[in-house]
């Protein structure tokens, strides 16, 4: 495998050009992470960049690199949203036509930021690699130039730009958490911070569902996953960049993965904890420091890439963070058809601490006999040991519980 060809003075160069287009975005320290690592813990926060994502600095550069008769051309990329928010804002403000392919399912709330900040969007097969494909297709027809995601030094260096500033903002950081999905991030973020500071720690994080890297890294070089459905849909990409594969090799110290279960816990965390708003790929760092608290030096900065998320996929992520953390319960439970049960039942949970969330009482159904009702319950809990404390007490009560 080739050296990679990228230098430190790239990611300087970009940092010229983004001079005055970009928010600096700010690093804030978190006491609960601090406490579950060990240590001081801080968040940069991407999630707060204009367009709501680190991808604009990238997007930005590339297209600001563009000759004017390249420009008049228009520009075609892909991506399931950030990256398309990114181009659509960078070529609004560079005077250039946009068009982009995005994935059937994309999420509404970034479709339409997308087409408000003025491109084209046009809907292509259900992952991003299809929708990269069609993009590229486009520009084959079309002349209009073509902007990777993360596969091309221009976005690499001006995703680099992340790590200069957390250079500037916490030089005493000993680990730089972050998530990999083609890896234009990490790599940037790698080649600046390593090149001032070899023996800082860079530790790519992909979910589980997703997760190209750890296989290609294993090959040696970039190998084709399918990706499964993840609610990180931001960092869903089936096989990493050439050149962000090549410097995440040489540079990037380790690559873990995260569960559905984990992502959602952060989410939550994020919200309550930090009052921060993210979508679920952009805290990949969060729950891995979560899984594995202890595996990472401090001072930790952990990037939250982007925080584009649908407000009704907020809802089911935070009712599944609840379940996850312990403090939501859903099951159904059957009663004896009598008047006055379903209150006995409430009744008891009340006494047991309980919020009842939401009750279905269903009295006909093939799998219930004639003297009985099932009733689904949604419950609001303290904690884990309060979930076990529920249950219990509802076992002991005679109930048969039934998860499904």
């Amino acid at each position: 495998m080739a050296v990679p060809q990228m230098t430190f003075d790239d990611v300087v160069a970009a940092r010229e050009v983004l001079d005055d287009v970009i928010a600096h975005t700010p690093v804030v320290h978190s006491r609960v992470l601090s406490e579950t690592v060990g240590g001081p813990v801080y968040l940069k926060c991407e999630n707060l960049q204009r367009a709501g994502s680190f991808k604009v600095r990238g997007a930005y550069v590339r297209i600001a690199r563009l000759t004017d008769e390249e420009r008049a051309r228009g520009v075609v990329a892909a991506s399931a949203g950030n990256h398309a928010q990114g181009v659509a804002l960078g070529s609004g403000l560079l005077g250039a036509k946009s068009t982009v392919y995005m994935p059937e399912g994309a999420p509404l709330p970034k479709v339409e930021a997308t087409r408000a900040y003025g491109a084209d969007v046009v809907f292509a097969g259900h992952t991003v690699d299809v929708a990269l494909q069609a993009a590229q297709e486009h520009a084959e027809k079309t002349g209009a130039l073509f902007i990777h995601p993360f596969d091309h030094p221009d976005i690499v260096a001006g995703q680099g730009t992340v790590g200069l500033e957390i250079l500037e903002q916490l030089p005493e950081a000993a680990t730089i958490v972050l998530p990999i999905g083609g890896g234009g991030l990490a790599a940037g973020v790698a080649l600046a911070v390593k090149s001032q500071r070899p023996g800082i720690r860079v530790v790519g994080v992909q979910a589980e569902r997703a997760a190209a890297y750890p296989e290609s890294l294993a090959a040696g070089h970039p190998v084709m996953v399918e990706p499964a459905s993840t609610m990180a849909d931001g960092i869903a990409v089936g096989r990493p960049g050439e050149l962000p594969f090549e410097l995440i090799h040489y540079l990037v110290d380790r690559v873990v993965t995260v569960s559905e279960e984990s992502l959602s816990r952060a989410l939550l965390l994020c919200l309550e904890r930090s009052k921060l708003v993210v979508e679920p790929a952009g805290v990949a760092g969060v729950a891995a420091l979560l899984d594995q608290p202890h595996a990472f030096e401090p001072p930790v900065v952990v990037v939250l890439s982007g925080g584009n998320i649908d407000p009704l996929l907020l809802a089911r992520v935070l009712r599944h963070g609840l379940a996850a953390a312990g403090r939501y319960l859903a099951f159904r439970i059957r009663l004896t058809d009598r008047p006055g049960a379903l209150a006995s039942l409430l009744g008891r949970l009340a006494d047991l601490g309980v919020n009842v969330l939401d009750v279905v009482h269903e009295r006909m159904g093939a799998r219930l006999h004639l003297d009985e009702v099932e009733v689904l319950l949604q419950l609001e809990t303290r904690g884990p040991a309060h979930c076990d404390e529920v249950l219990g007490a509802l076992r002991r009560d005679g109930h048969k519980l039934i998860f499904s």
